[in-house]
């Protein structure tokens, strides 16, 4: 079938909003532009059946190995991310405030960055205000998602006391936002 010329420019000139859209709003996250977006949106949903955390063992930055098994008792905020993915950019800011608020009350945060390496996310923390002083664990060959059940980036998942998946969160998320807070502290550990 022959398509004239200008009909493959007009088809060409279509595309356009949409191809702006995705790369110009990536481009205003990384050049600092964050703050004249919107908020994140996605929210903590309630697990109606919480069923037991799947297994989580993996080395941070500094390989050092952390177990989410040894970490029974607290309130854990399991966060799978990658450092190219503008909402996990985002979002990463308000988990460091967050846990600051509540670490003490026994609050942890695991970052899980997800097919991606030491050197990468390192020089990634660099570009964060406030770091992350929360461990940054590395899924180098996307395991970890895969049992978790992960399908997109940034996904969460909230772990309770007793080591029970009890909240998620699809997409970014503003952790630090009062709606969040109110959702995670009746769970924190009781003094």
């Amino acid at each position: 079938m022959f398509v004239a010329p200008i009909d493959r420019i007009r088809a060409g000139l279509s595309v356009l909003p949409a191809l702006f859209l995705c790369f110009g709003t990536v481009g205003a996250v990384g050049t600092g532009g964050a703050a004249d977006l919107p908020p994140l949106s996605h929210r903590l949903t309630l697990i109606e059946d919480p069923a037991p955390a799947p297994p989580l063992r993996l080395e941070d930055i500094d390989g050092v190995e952390h177990d989410l098994a040894d970490l029974k008792g607290r309130l854990v905020l399991v966060n799978f991310w990658a450092t190219w993915c503008p909402p996990c950019r985002r979002e990463m800011p308000s988990m460091e405030r967050l846990y600051q608020q509540f670490k003490e009350r026994g609050l942890t945060v695991l970052a899980v960055a997800v097919g991606e390496d030491m050197d990468t996310v390192f020089a990634f923390t660099g570009q964060l205000d406030p770091a992350p002083t929360f461990p940054l664990l590395l899924d180098t060959d996307s395991r970890a998602a895969q049992d978790w059940g992960v399908k997109g980036l940034p996904t969460s998942f909230v772990i309770d006391p007793e080591g029970r998946v009890i909240l998620r969160a699809v997409g970014g998320t503003e952790f630090d936002d009062a709606a969040a807070v109110e959702q995670l502290v009746p769970y924190l550990p009781k003094p």
